[in-house]
């Protein structure tokens, strides 16, 4: 059996599969964010370490005759988070996230000093990714960056945590602007632009090879045997490729988490950064892949809801009972509540409803919200098509594909058919769990294969051309709020 671990911002999530592909158990334990300062945003790590602890009690009640025969690991996790870890291995501060936009600045500065930055790294330096956090720790803190003699992304903590080892996988690397992604090597230039070297990097490891084993304390206190494998693992998105046998050239994907994504596999590095795409490795060799992303997507339904006094099952209800012409004359939402990645790059962008009256009520609002969402994804899709990925079909993925009322949203807005697939909320839990199972042998072909699907979404045309008008007001929206941010 094969055990799968996702480290996301709002929640652990864990999974066992048997030797068939088959989810035999989940579980999950949620999290925390601090937000200490505006544009902050942060974690403890012993949070992450704790709450990982309590998942693994649960699954192993819920598996008490199977458990043991847990054989290999494998780790997922929210990216371009930095850990800092002093020599003797204590963390130095709180793990800056993914989401945390304090280093605008930093960006600026990481651009100017490595002018290869774009080539090598195929990304443009935005504030979510980790080098201009260090630049921030640098600038802002200097006792902190002083004493740092390693810096760890947040599932490769987990790792070092389970295992005494520091390691990190290609795909996760890649979102830390210090790899080099044609390469898959670290960029001693790209890390020197931030003061660092190769001695403060975790060594490198394909996802699904054998990164590490299980420390035997570790393994007792599971009620595991000895020499249970942990693979190298993969970045979220990476690692929900996987899970969805998302793992050739063409194979695409949209996942509706924390955050917004679009996926596409690609056979080569295919870096877009002017238009504020992703281009990164996959956690398989000798695979690459491209993203748009979106930093507000799913939480901003559970924004809204704990804004309201509802949750999502109910408001879900409500909004489904809209009909067309409610649903033209519904408000506009402008999903930036953490700023923006694809294809704006401004973490200064903010959230905003337009259009309310006397007549607005939640359910109306709640289906902006929702449409918010689909129009960030159709930005996102238009400059991956723009770069040259064509699509033909989007699987969809996370908490957001329990909702058949957003999925149909995303095949019109997108104007592609989406498909969902059974047991797709598992997301980078299930394909961690598969990169253990390759790093213990498995078979790829039978080890990646795509999960059956449960739903088909197909554009509707007259939906569609509802949507491509309030497309364009969505974006006007956008681009008056840029001009009296700079009026």
């Amino acid at each position: 059996m094969y055990l799968g671990l996702d480290l996301g911002t709002s929640e652990i999530k864990a999974v066992v599969i048997d030797g068939q592909g088959r989810l035999l158990a989940s579980a999950g334990e949620p999290l925390e964010v601090s937000r200490p300062h505006p544009h902050h945003a942060e974690q403890d790590p012993q949070d992450w370490w704790l709450a990982t602890q309590r998942v693994i009690s649960r699954l192993r009640n819920k598996l008490p005759q199977q458990w043991a025969e847990v054989c290999a690991i494998g780790l997922s996790g929210q990216m371009h988070g930095a850990v800092l870890l002093s020599r003797e291995g204590r963390v130095l501060r709180p793990a800056i996230l993914w989401n945390d936009t304090r280093s605008a600045a930093e960006c600026v500065q990481l651009t100017q000093s490595a002018p290869e930055l774009h080539r090598v790294a195929g990304n443009l330096a935005m504030p979510g990714f980790t080098a201009p956090k260090l630049l921030w720790v640098a600038r802002h803190e200097p006792e902190i960056f002083e004493q740092t003699a390693t810096v760890l992304l947040p599932k490769d903590y987990l790792r070092w945590m389970m295992s005494g080892e520091k390691v990190s996988d290609m795909s996760d690397a890649a979102g830390t602007l210090w790899l080099d992604v044609a390469k898959r090597d670290w960029s001693d230039n790209l890390l020197a632009a931030c003061g660092l070297t190769r001695d403060h990097m975790p060594r490198l490891a394909e996802g699904s090879e054998v990164s590490a084993t299980l420390k035997n304390d570790i393994a007792r206190a599971w009620g595991l045997r000895d020499n249970v494998v942990i693979a190298g693992g993969g970045g979220d998105n990476a690692a929900s490729a996987v899970g969805i046998g998302a793992v050739d050239p063409g194979d695409a994907f949209i996942s509706l988490g924390t955050s917004g994504v679009l996926f596409a596999v690609n056979d080569r590095f295919r870096p877009n950064p002017q238009s504020a795409v992703h281009a990164f490795c996959h956690a398989l060799p000798d695979r690459w892949h491209q993203m748009s992303v979106m930093l507000t997507a799913a939480s901003a339904l559970r924004w809204y809801c704990n804004l309201v006094g509802s949750n999502e099952t109910t408001l879900l209800a409500e909004i489904a009972q809209l009909n067309p012409s409610q649903q033209r004359q519904a408000p506009l939402f402008l999903p930036y509540l953490s700023g923006e990645r694809t294809p704006h790059n401004d973490p200064y962008a903010t959230g905003a409803f337009h259009g309310m009256t006397h007549t607005t009520d939640r359910a109306a609002l709640g289906y902006a919200v929702l449409e918010g969402v689909a129009f960030g994804m159709a930005d996102g899709c238009d400059v991956m098509q723009q770069a040259g990925t064509q699509l033909q079909q989007c699987s969809l993925v996370g908490g957001g594909a329990r909702s058949d009322r957003w999925a149909q949203l995303m095949s019109d807005a997108l104007n592609l058919p989406v498909v969902t697939h059974s047991g797709g909320e598992a997301g980078g839990a299930l394909g961690a769990a598969r990169l253990g199972w390759l790093a213990a042998g498995g078979d790829f072909r039978e080890v990646c294969s795509k999960p059956p699907v449960a739903q088909h979404f197909h554009p509707d045309a007259e939906t569609r051309d509802m949507l491509t008008e309030r497309l364009k007001t969505y974006r006007q929206l956008y681009q008056q709020q840029v001009a009296l941010r700079s009026a």
